[in-house]
């Protein structure tokens, strides 16, 4: 089954479109955070970015990286939030990876990323370097 990104790639579902080319779209959010919070996509579905082909994450940054000074300077902000709810758990409510571009303004009232994980581990270094090690020997 199609997503609404899909649909809007496909230009079944109408969008402020702000960028496009051969394998992403970028479009205004329809429930925005702040003014220009923007969405970029690959056209194709991919649910997880463990999904997404190496191709396709070197193209999805690289319109994220264009987008980035293009957005703060559209709407005059003072910085932005990028980044990816990467499954169900973490928030993710369109089963098509995308990438937030969030503006922030002074006194906004939003926090830091670390503001949204709730509870935070009680981690010793032995466990952290298990973590790392773990970690290293699938990258």
């Amino acid at each position: 089954m199609s997503t609404i990104f899909s649909q809007i790639v496909e230009g079944e579902i109408p969008a402020r479109i702000v960028y496009e080319d051969e394998t992403t779209v970028a479009f205004l959010d329809a429930n925005p955070l702040a003014p220009g919070h923007t969405l970029v996509i690959p056209r194709d579905e991919y649910e997880r970015l463990n999904d997404v082909p190496d191709d396709v994450a070197a193209a999805l940054y690289d319109t994220v990286h264009r987008l980035v000074p293009a957005v703060e300077e559209s709407v005059d902000a003072d910085a932005t939030t990028v980044a990816f709810n990467n499954g169900k758990a973490a928030g993710q409510e369109v089963p098509h990876v995308h990438c937030h571009i969030v503006p922030r303004f002074e006194g906004d009232g939003g926090g830091p990323i670390h503001a949204i994980a709730g509870d935070r581990p009680d981690l010793g270094d032995d466990e952290l370097d298990d973590i790392a090690a773990d970690i290293e020997s699938r990258s």
